[in-house]
């Protein structure tokens, strides 16, 4: 990424002049936008005015006091379904008149900067948090909507005023098929953690001794992963791990914590899960996470999907629990292999289980390795700093406003075709 220019007086003026001002944001994402109202706190505290939009439980930003709107998109392939949401989509931003509409999650990514494009004056940012199902699975589905994907987001790309990447990987991967400006792109890595919300949960939370004796794993070697149950997010990979685990360690049990009965047809079956029993323990999807990291033992994320930076391997990190991650994107920025944990190969159980075993055996290493993990995260993923380079990229989208500055503010080709005005 070319470094980025100095700004001349009369620039740094008009970034100043954005500062003064308080920018409303209208933030939108899919069913776990939930977890980003720490992100949004934080912005409303910096000075940003928040309203958020997505398609889970509202109750959780009436309870933060957050303005929200609730939208429905499908997040399989469903045409009919994109078109419903753009023109809900286009509903909200009549109803919130933001200045800058912020878009998380794959589908969202693509579809606000279409349903923001008629709409003059709105700024379009997008977070990369993850190339999704489309470029993980080697399905031959897939392979053949990769092109659809990509043209899509080229599309996008032309009513977005900026993209922000979480991992460096995904970025060069836009830059080389051209799915977005190389001078409207910035790295800003991961969502940002709570360290001190973080903190205060796990020194609230039940002890590990309560825990192990509620889920009857009283005495057991607990490797946990925390994570959507399904194909692409690596179970079957890890089920498979778990078995030569058992074999070489009986008293191991495998606790996985995450939804599988929304997941549709990606889902891992009961039936697949119930095989391994009973050293394979499901428990669904939980509120208490923080709480379970300080039961167990070694931390798994076997994922095959290519995540932004995934939050549930960061707060594994934070709880200096020894890793276990696949060698993917996002992943590889958390864990480096030997030294704040271990990578292993996606779709390679027997790799997988060697990791796991090792961590398990050599708990001095574990343990260090845990000690580093958590300082990574704590210095270079933290919700104070991140939040404050997004507030930058917001600003300094506002100042350009202001200027009229064309790298910027006239870069969506179609920006003035029937323009409706908020």
């Amino acid at each position: 990424m070319r470094r980025r220019r100095g700004l001349g007086h009369g620039r740094r003026d008009l970034v100043m002049a954005a500062m003064s001002i308080r920018p409303h944001l209208l933030c939108v994402g899919g069913e776990d936008h939930q977890l980003r109202i720490p992100f949004l706190l934080e912005l409303a505290r910096a000075g940003t005015r928040i309203s958020a939009a997505g398609t889970g439980d509202p109750a959780p930003f009436v309870r933060a006091g957050l303005d929200y709107h609730p939208i429905h998109f499908n997040r399989f392939i469903s045409p009919l379904a994109d078109r419903l949401t753009i023109r809900q989509l286009r509903d909200v931003m009549h109803r919130v008149r933001p200045d800058i509409v912020q878009s998380f999650d794959t589908k969202p990514n693509v579809l606000v900067p279409w349903a923001a494009r008629a709409c003059r004056g709105v700024r379009v940012v997008r977070t990369i948090n993850g190339l999704g199902w489309v470029h993980s699975s080697r399905s031959p589905l897939a392979v053949m909507l990769r092109p659809v994907q990509r043209a899509l987001h080229r599309r996008a790309a032309r009513w977005t005023d900026m993209t922000i990447f979480q991992n460096r990987q995904d970025q060069a991967y836009f830059e080389r098929q051209g799915l977005s400006a190389q001078h409207r792109a910035v790295l800003i890595p991961g969502s940002g953690i709570d360290l001190a919300g973080f903190d205060r949960a796990m020194a609230e939370a039940a002890t590990p001794a309560q825990l192990r004796q509620r889920l009857a794993l009283e005495g057991a070697e607990i490797v946990m992963t925390v994570s959507r149950l399904t194909r692409q997010k690596g179970i079957p990979t890890l089920l498979k791990a778990a078995a030569l685990v058992h074999e070489a360690r009986p008293g191991v049990r495998f606790v996985l914590v995450g939804p599988r009965e929304s997941e549709g047809p990606l889902a891992v079956s009961n039936a697949e899960i119930q095989r391994h029993s009973p050293y394979v323990v499901a428990i669904g999807p939980r509120s208490d996470v923080p709480a379970l990291l300080r039961m167990a033992d070694v931390f798994v994320f076997p994922t095959e999907y290519r995540e932004g930076v995934p939050r549930a391997l960061l707060e594994a990190a934070l709880a200096a629990l020894p890793l276990v991650a696949t060698d993917m994107p996002g992943c590889n920025d958390v864990v480096r292999d030997g030294w704040s944990g271990r990578l292993a190969q996606p779709r390679a159980p027997h790799e997988l289980a060697a990791a796991i075993l090792e961590l398990l055996k050599d708990r001095a290493a574990g343990r260090a390795m845990g000690v580093r993990a958590a300082a990574t995260v704590r210095a270079q993923f933290g919700l104070a700093s991140t939040v404050a380079r997004y507030r930058d990229v917001y600003l300094r989208l506002m100042a350009a406003g202001a200027s009229r500055d064309p790298a910027v503010n006239d870069s969506r080709p179609d920006s003035s075709a029937r323009p409706i005005r908020l």
